[in-house]
């Protein structure tokens, strides 16, 4: 099953893009919005480019569970779609971001 990533406009109207795995679940969303539909196209586009080689941090949130998010120098440029009961599972699904990421289409 192919990952890919969707453009579109959050609740509140502003533009952001999420990545989606094959089984059509989100796995990750930019974790901002932008000023308009084309800068978030180019957002999507240069974390699907640097997913690789992105450097992936696991956090605990403030209600006890663990997120992931990514980084490429001092920019965050994604984050979890969800949290996770663990510390490990948390880690895995973000080493499965970095890995099908850059495969996904846009």
């Amino acid at each position: 099953m192919n990952w890919y990533f969707s453009v579109a406009n959050t609740s509140g109207g502003q533009p952001s893009w999420w990545l989606y795995a094959g089984n059509h679940r989100m796995v990750a969303w930019a974790g901002e919005t932008f000023p308009s539909t084309y800068n978030a196209h180019r957002a999507a586009a240069s974390f699907k480019a640097g997913a690789a080689t992105a450097r992936y941090e696991v956090y605990p949130d403030a209600g006890g569970s663990y997120r992931w998010r990514a980084w490429r120098a001092s920019d965050k440029v994604a984050a979890s779609g969800e949290s996770f009961s663990s510390q490990s599972a948390a880690s895995e699904a973000a080493r499965n971001v970095q890995l099908n990421a850059g495969g996904a289409s846009l």
